[in-house]
């Protein structure tokens, strides 16, 4: 029985049709009930209020390595990893996290699955199993995700501010855990790690301290029975919360200029503040009013003057990491090389602006908008997926009263201005860290934080100094943003005149395309437009493409300002490079959506190229392919595996080779002729009627190739963009071997890809069938087992419709070719496993991918993208998940067996394999000592990218052709 239902009212939107109710079980866990008969997958969340904080001296990870634990076994389900296998069979997903002050583990699965994948996870919290060779082998991947991150300028500068932070705080702790922390040091004091985390675990987990939210499409009653069944035998040792009272940073830590040395190129300031926690004030929400204010984008903003001058790139401002006892306030601007030569006056200008705020007093009318953007933004917010709603929910149970679950701080809805004041007030010369990063340092510094090997040196900065900075700052003309003209005022939902299920073909011109698809499902005020520009000259050459993303990013910065006031009020934009030319995306409320649209296409229709705003956008694009070598290996190795299929494609070498002689002029002209051919591919959804879709797409079309002089022509037959990719030949095993392009990453990587068909729905769902039986068998023996690396996936690929599947790992323990033949001896131990397959395991795992196809969108930013793709694509089937269902359903476990010994049994005669393989600075010997070695039968090693692609044929194009047109 539950301790009882207290009846309490918990504010939800106003368009949420959910149930919800709280219980408290009788041994004091507090559970949220959700029920939504809509749903398709049911998701659970336990938030632990034990984390990262509570790691006992000398073991630090410790918190975090429980959670990897937790999930391989208990003694109702003694199995080692059959939690995951069950979930994963059952259409889910299952993960957790560690943070400072909270443990939060969850799941997602189909619906007629959900009893039994409750019961196991409650199993975790109830008697769990940590045997001593999961123990060791588990802290294998802790440190393998560790090595992933040593690199990570996000890590290395989190930590660095945590270093310089009261050593006896727990804020200044490690948190992640590695080898030595938890095996060589324990070791050596006679610590034996497993009873260390049998007692954490007896110790800090008990019911008191947990919070659960479980989401069905069963009735509440149902739910609540099935959760007093499940959980109540959790343990309740009646635990005080734990509590870390005391600043982190004393006298010692403030007024301080720390300049450190990243791992990627670019300037960062962080200017950070101690601050009184804004969570003791959410209904106030002074850090959202001045992390909006300090954070504007729009004229007389501070970034809006660092743009202006050309020192600054972005600028982001709010708390940053924070408890009930103490939190930061954070500003974070990316200089330019010119901005990194004026740091003083950045500064300056910052504190000249909280100055100004200080002057000016807290603006009413300010706070009402920023209330009544807000307050729309959560009553018409998206329905997101169950799993990433339960988290937010279970997270928000530790930290607020039940009446404001859902809505956490989202709401500042009473105006106080003695408290934002207060903390305005913080935010002084004599309470600030200055954290200032650039290679430029390199050299300079004379200490290492321990953890990561960050370089750095410390200074004390006095307020004289800051207050001389001030003085000495440029005099801009700083001033408060003005009122927003993009708020919407009307949200009536319109009535849409046909029951259109999917997108319709409502015209087609020789200058563009119009799909329609108005909202029947999810009856918010919101709209989502695509406009996709195919430019054929956008693509010629390396300078082309290069020449054609500098004129999107330009694009992007001259509407910034302007377009920034949308974004605040909720109607998002985009401009971004394709390789065809350009697109163009709004999504939001489309109350004043036409008027953005309209200001966009104005904008790219007198494009000018500044010459200041262009060295800026240079300079960044510069270093974002420079930085490209500083990706971790596996994404090097998914490009590699991405520029060896993809015909047409060009690498970022010839990018960067050609970046730094383009000037001014070459955009000016290149600008004018991209835009003098064009097809404009476009897609219109939500609460847009279909003649204002059309008058939105023919203003377009007048603006671009009406009038006495258009600026733009038609497309000539022969010149629509088409998608081919290489089609590898049967039989035959390819590989493609590279250094990793960073000489200090320890880690390697492999991408093992095998293609097998083109677009077909029996043998997609195949192909589907087979990934999902056999993803997580792949990652228990190749992570759990093996332990060759945290990052161990199975997953398909889909090529414009082309697809196969690949096996993803990175890994510090073993080469790329080590693991190549351990996801061969894998797939020679699967097969066994597949024709060992009961009758009923096979429908399960049909029956599991079934559901899987029939969930339905949840917004319609999810919908717009799945048909979207099947437009880019060419591929057009928008009834595909229909028919793909129809086709499974005839399929037989002999046909999934046939499948596979074609298609991917090593050794098969259709088998088409391409391993890329990424060598870090461990594996290097095995890289040179491959060269030397004789090709084996049926392989063909690739020396040379485009030479290996010009030599091989392609599959046909479905983009560009006649396409699955139903009009």
């Amino acid at each position: 029985m539950a301790v009882g239902r207290e009846d309490v009212e918990i504010l939800k939107p106003r368009i949420d049709k959910r149930e919800y109710r709280r219980i408290v079980l009788r041994n004091s866990l507090q559970v949220l009930l959700i029920s939504d008969l809509d749903t398709d997958k049911c998701a659970a969340s336990m938030n632990v209020g034990v984390g990262s904080f509570c790691d006992p001296d000398g073991l630090e990870g410790l918190a975090h390595f429980l959670e990897h634990m937790l999930f391989y076994a208990s003694e109702k389900y003694p199995l080692e990893d059959s939690y995951s296998k069950y979930i994963t069979e059952h259409g889910g997903s299952t993960n957790a996290f560690t943070a400072s002050e909270m443990t939060n583990y969850y799941f997602d699965v189909n619906s007629d699955c959900f009893e039994e994948a409750l019961d196991r996870f409650a199993q975790f919290f109830i008697k769990p199993l940590m045997s001593a060779d999961a123990t060791m082998r588990e802290i294998k991947a802790v440190d393998s995700e560790n090595q992933k991150n040593l690199l990570s300028d996000a890590w290395r500068m989190n930590q660095l501010q945590k270093h310089l932070s009261l050593e006896s705080h727990p804020y200044h702790k490690f948190s992640t855990g590695n080898w030595d922390t938890l095996d060589v040091r324990p070791k050596a004091k006679g610590v034996d790690i497993r009873q260390e985390l049998l007692k954490f675990y007896e110790d800090k987990y008990s019911a008191n301290h947990m919070h659960l939210v479980v989401y069905s499409k069963e009735s509440l009653d149902k739910i609540q029975c099935l959760v007093e069944d499940k959980f109540q035998e959790i343990r309740n040792s009646d635990r005080s919360r734990f509590q870390f009272p005391g600043q982190p940073c004393t006298s010692e830590h403030l007024q301080i200029l720390v300049r450190a040395v990243p791992i990627k190129q670019g300037h960062k300031l962080r200017i950070v503040w101690p601050i009184t926690p804004s969570i003791l004030h959410y209904k106030e929400g002074p850090c959202r009013y001045l992390g909006h204010l300090i954070g504007h984008e729009g004229e007389g903003s501070v970034f809006y003057v660092l743009k202006k001058l050309g020192w600054a790139t972005g600028l982001f401002a709010g708390e940053g990491e924070w408890t009930s006892e103490f939190s930061f306030f954070n500003v974070v601007i990316d200089l330019t090389d010119a901005g990194q030569d004026r740091m003083q006056d950045i500064v300056g200008l910052l504190f000249k602006y909280i100055q100004l705020l200080q002057q000016s007093g807290v603006c009413k009318w300010i706070f009402d908008e920023l209330s009544a953007v807000c307050e729309t933004g959560f009553h018409y917010q998206d329905k997101i997926s169950p799993i990433d709603y339960v988290v937010n929910i279970s997270s928000n149970m530790q930290i607020y009263p039940p009446k404001d679950w859902l809505v956490g701080s989202l709401l500042p809805l009473d105006f106080n201005p003695a408290i934002i004041q207060k903390i305005l007030n913080e935010l002084s010369p004599e309470n600030v860290r200055i954290f200032w990063e650039s290679k430029k340092f390199e050299g300079l510094t004379d200490k290492v934080e321990p953890w990561y090997g960050t370089a750095y040196s410390i200074e004390k900065v006095s307020s004289s100094t800051i207050q001389a900075w001030m003085s000495s700052a440029p005099n801009e003309n700083l001033h408060l943003p003005a009122p927003n003209v993009f708020i919407p005022k009307d949200l009536s939902i319109k009535n849409a005149q046909e029951e259109v299920k999917f997108p319709v073909l409502l015209r087609k011109s020789s200058y563009s395309k119009l799909w329609y698809k108005p909202d029947t499902v999810f009856s918010t005020p919101k709209a989502y437009v695509k406009i996709d520009f195919n430019c054929p000259h956008a693509g010629n050459s390396p300078e082309t493409e290069v020449l054609a993303d500098l004129f999107a990013q330009l694009l992007v910065d001259y509407l910034n300002e302007y377009a920034y006031y949308a974004r605040v009020a909720g109607l998002l934009y985009g401009i971004s490079h394709t390789d065809s030319g350009f697109e163009v995306t709004l999504v939001g409320y489309n109350h004043k959506l036409k008027i953005l649209l309209e200001t966009i296409i104005d904008k790219i229709v007198k494009f000018e190229v500044k010459p200041d705003r262009f060295s800026v956008i240079k300079e960044m694009v510069i270093k974002d392919y420079q930085n490209f070598k500083f990706q971790q290996p596996y994404q090097q190795a998914m490009y590699y595996c991405s520029l060896i299929l993809k015909d047409q494609t060009r690498s970022w070498v010839e990018r960067l080779d050609v970046l730094p002689h383009l000037n001014v002029e070459d955009l000016t002209k290149f600008a004018p002729m991209m835009l003098s051919q064009a097809f404009l591919e476009c897609y219109i959804a939500g609460n847009i009627e279909r003649e204002e879709a059309e008058t939105m797409v023919q203003h377009v079309e007048d603006v671009f190739f009406k009038g006495p002089n258009p600026i733009c022509r038609p497309l000539f037959p022969s010149q629509f963009l088409t998608n081919r990719v290489v089609k590898l030949e049967r039989g035959m095993n390819y590989c493609y071997s590279k250094e990793g392009l960073n000489p200090s990453d320890e880690n390697s990587a492999l991408v093992h890809y095998i293609q097998v068909h083109q677009d077909d729905f029996i043998l997609n769902v195949k192909l589907q069938l087979f990934a999902l039986v056999a993803k997580q068998p792949a990652f228990h023996e190749l992570r759990s087992v093996e332990q060759l690396g945290y990052i161990t996936v199975l997953m398909q690929r889909n090529d414009s419709g082309i697809c196969g599947v690949q096996f993803i790992i990175q890994s510090t323990v073993k080469g790329p070719a080590h693991i190549d033949s351990r996801v061969e001896a894998f797939l020679k131990m699967f097969e066994s496993k597949l024709y060992e397959m009961t009758n009923d395991e096979f429908k399960s795992n049909v029956n599991a991918l079934i559901d899987m196809k029939l969930e339905k969108h949840k917004n319609l930013r999810e919908e717009s993208r799945f048909y979207w793709r099947e437009i880019t694509d060419g591929t057009l089937k928008f009834d595909r998940r229909e028919a793909e269902v129809a086709a499974l359903k005839k399929l037989t476990q002999q046909e999934l067996i046939e499948f596979f010994n074609e298609n991917v049994k090593v050794g098969a005669t259709r088998k088409k394999t391409l391993s890329v393989q990424v060598h870090g600075n461990q594996h290097l010997a095995e890289y040179h000592s491959q060269k030397s070695e004789a090709v084996k039968p049926n392989t063909i090693q690739i020396d040379d990218i485009f030479s290996f692609r010009r030599s091989q044929p392609l599959y046909g194009s479905f983009r560009g052709g006649i396409g699955h047109v139903k009009l």
